[in-house]
């Protein structure tokens, strides 16, 4: 089990697909990708083909520079590897950050209203600004977004780092900062993974996903807490100036990504954020089968944040361990989620694609109920591993289906309101886990969350089973017929 929230499980952009059948129940809308050169191995041309996505045409099998792209190589191309490089420097920086901020914070206050309210700038950014985030993003070009995201990001951090190596430091700056990076990476992440799809192929987007989810586990899961906990215990300033430096190097790794990332405009009239947020929230809601998967996995999601937010106390009063035992459930959370995110391509290789979803569901939610009927060190243990990678192999996969399925021109406000509703329940389903416990029991806890799990697959299942011609052929051609 991961601390971090899985997507709904809820962990995002376009191609073109065209619906003409009964599967959708509606036509969805016929857009160029990306104004991006065009893929290694492909025409510039839509997939309607005929609408231009780029303002020139690499030759077969080349990149955007005329490199071997992976239709020559087999492999996932220069570009991908750049974004690939920028994505992961940026999340090691997070993770350094995650745990260099509260470490700074109790050395200037043992307020735990103040600590406490340090930690939950982390989400409230993602509630108050991602819908506006996306809309900005699809009016901008996804790499240099990206590039300004990241070096605000450094001067940021580096700041903050000058305020603390001059003694200067204090909690408002602290509470400034947090708010203004939760902020910023609302653009940063909704801005990665709606470029994405325009660097590697359809059918290489699983495969894409989870060498990226894979990454982000590693760097800011492992690695981020004990770098910046070590450097800390060097200079309390040694870990900022390092997130700094890592955020810039992170947008310089960016510039060795060629070409434009800007989606197509369908439309002459003036800019209005208003009504670009509402064709947003408006698309999502008429797109049957994303409607549902979403809902379903954002109160999956929740239920799962209600058992990860008492996973400490479970872990010290029910199973009777030192505290310092609950990283090595998260270490195996984390182990978990690396090896779903390898995996999950080749799953989708072997089984359909909605079977596999509606299994990674069934893993967590029975992995809970299994945790809190029959505890035990070695039965979180293994609960941890398998509900880290069920959760990782669906967010590689639900972030394909939405980069498939949904418009490039749409794909970045679409993905705000998703996110909008995962981190707007997260703070609920922590309170309702903490309340649950204090009322029943820390065991009933995990047995209810994964029981509500467990239900939650009836719908899902319904809606898996009745678009699963749909998701089942995602990753073929340009074109889906329905």
């Amino acid at each position: 089990m991961t601390a971090t929230p899985a997507d709904p499980v809820e962990t995002t952009d376009p191609v073109p697909v065209e619906t003409t059948g009964s599967v959708l129940g509606e036509t969805a809308d016929l857009m160029p990708v990306e104004t991006a050169d065009p893929l290694p191995g492909e025409g510039a041309h839509s997939a309607s083909g005929s609408a231009p996505v780029s303002a020139r045409t690499a030759s077969p099998g080349e990149g955007a520079a005329g490199s071997p792209g992976p239709a020559a190589s087999g492999g996932l191309g220069r570009r991908f590897w750049s974004l690939f490089a920028s994505s992961t420097v940026s999340n090691l920086g997070d993770g350094i950050g995650r745990v260099a901020l509260p470490l700074l914070a109790v050395t200037l206050t043992r307020d735990p209203v103040l600590v406490a309210a340090l930690s939950s700038l982390t989400f409230l950014p993602w509630v108050l600004f991602a819908i506006v985030s996306g809309a900005l993003v699809d009016r901008l070009d996804r790499r240099k977004a990206m590039v300004v995201a990241e070096f605000t990001r450094a001067v940021v951090v580096g700041l903050l780092a000058a305020a603390v190596l001059t003694g200067q430091a204090a909690m408002w700056m602290l509470f400034v900062a947090a708010f203004a990076l939760g902020a910023i990476e609302t653009i940063y992440d909704n801005a990665v993974h709606s470029l994405l799809p325009a660097v590697v192929r359809r059918d290489q987007l699983e495969k894409a996903n989870g060498r990226v989810e894979a990454a982000a586990v590693v760097t800011d899961g492992f690695l981020g807490a004990p770098v910046g906990s070590a450097l800390f215990v060097v200079a309390a300033a040694i870990p900022f100036m390092a997130n700094s430096v890592g955020f810039l190097l992170a947008g310089v790794l960016l510039f060795l990504l060629p070409g434009r990332y800007r989606a197509e405009a369908v439309s002459d009239r003036p800019a209005n954020l208003r009504r670009e947020i509402g064709e947003g929230v408006r698309w999502l809601w008429n797109h049957k089968a994303l409607r549902g998967i979403t809902l379903i996995g954002t109160l999956s999601a929740g239920m799962n944040q209600a058992a990860m937010a008492v996973l400490v106390l479970f872990v010290v009063d029910v199973l009777r361990l030192p505290a310092a035992a609950f990283g090595w459930f998260a270490l195996a959370s984390g182990a978990g989620g690396v090896a779903g995110g390898l995996v999950a391509p080749v799953l989708v290789r072997r089984w359909p694609r909605a079977a596999v979803m509606a299994v990674a569901m069934t893993v967590s939610g029975a992995g809970f109920t299994l945790a809190g009927l029959f505890p035990s060190t070695a039965m979180l243990a293994i609960v941890s591993t398998l509900v880290g990678g069920s959760l990782l192999v669906w967010n590689v996969l639900i972030m394909s289906v939405r980069q498939t399925l949904i418009p490039a021109h749409l794909f970045g406000r679409v993905l705000g309101v998703i996110r909008t509703l995962l981190w707007g329940l997260i703070p609920v389903g922590a309170l309702g886990g903490g309340l649950l416990a204090g009322a029943f029991g820390l065991r009933t806890v995990f047995v209810i969350s994964g029981c509500v799990m467990l239900a939650l697959m009836v719908p899902l299942c319904l809606v898996l089973w009745r678009y699963r011609a749909l998701l089942n052929t995602l990753g073929g051609s340009r074109t889906v017929d329905t």
